[in-house]
């Protein structure tokens, strides 16, 4: 950012509220609610900040009002502003209370297993936070934005971000109870047919569990294929067949481990836009990511 500021070489609190309330809520309208003020009001007050400043601090997209990398670099300096502003009508110093919104990519399995049974003691502590759980993950890209942080099994080849390996993932084939007394056998891996198999469609091919199977299957046909986790347990569960499931949750839904040794364990990642790592609702949404992997690190890598 530039050093432009208003007609008398400062910043306006006023315009910097604004541009706080539209990070936060995402979108004018939600701003004005907030503010209690007209649309008009906000959209001048915003325009008038960016001119201030020389750049342009959100992207303005049909879905709302995304920070560029100069909104987000403002918004610390924004908080503290706001901090000082309430410590002079207080009557004493306070710290900036961590809020906004913040965009967290990942796996189906782990928002369902795992972040979403924590959320409620999350939320507690830090009630204006937003914190909005991306699950499509096949469409996510930190390198465009689509998401501030993420949790995956793929390490990022590209972008300005940050990494942390957190723990393991691993997987393990397994079975329903009720689906081995149908069979019969308790068989080794090398024995079972194609229609044995639950696996992914021809979309996902590329991930280490369907190109497990393949090597199985060999161009034979499966019981059944799909395109996520979630109707893969459920089929396991239901006894349509074998199916490679995390053991974290595959353990938790009574399933029979056959061989939990595959050699497709992945490596579960931390990461983060670069220029985002030292905002402080960032590190919020980042450390309750640590804590939940921590607690469930021999869970998650071992059946």
């Amino acid at each position: 950012m530039n050093g432009k500021h208003d007609a008398d070489g400062t910043l306006i609190w006023d315009d910097l509220r604004i541009f706080l309330a539209i990070s936060r809520e995402g979108t004018l309208s939600g701003a004005a609610k907030r503010l209690r003020l007209g649309l008009a009001t906000v959209s001048r007050r915003m325009e008038r900040l960016e001119a201030a400043v020389g750049q342009p601090l959100f992207l303005r997209q049909q879905t709302g009002y995304r920070l560029t990398e100069d909104g987000a670099a403002m918004i610390e300096r924004a908080e503290e502003m706001e901090a000082a502003a309430r410590s002079l009508t207080s009557g004493m110093a306070e710290s900036p209370e961590v809020s906004g919104r913040v965009r967290l990519a990942t796996a189906e399995n782990f928002a369902t297993g795992l972040l979403l049974p924590n959320l409620p003691e999350f939320r507690a502590k830090y009630p204006r936070l937003t914190l909005d759980i991306v699950t499509d993950v096949a469409t996510v890209n930190l390198h465009r934005r689509d998401a501030d942080l993420a949790l995956r099994m793929v390490k990022p080849d590209r972008g300005h971000v940050s990494l942390q390996r957190l723990g393991t993932l691993g997987y393990g084939l397994y079975a329903s109870d009720v689906y081995l007394e149908h069979r019969g056998s308790n068989a080794d891996a090398a024995d079972f047919d194609a229609d044995d198999f639950i696996t992914w469609g021809e979309a996902q091919a590329h991930l280490p569990a369907a190109q497990w199977v393949e090597s199985r299957l060999q161009g034979r046909a499966p019981a059944l294929s799909t395109s996520s986790v979630a109707t893969q347990l459920a089929a396991c569960r239901a006894g349509v067949g074998f199916a490679i499931l995390p053991h974290f949750l595959a353990r938790s839904n009574g399933l029979i481990c056959l061989d939990g040794e595959l050699g497709i364990d992945q490596t579960i990642w931390l990461v983060t836009q670069s220029d985002l790592v030292q905002s402080r609702r960032i590190q919020a949404v980042a450390e309750f990511c640590r804590s939940i992997i921590r607690q469930h690190r021999d869970a998650l890598a071992t059946a």
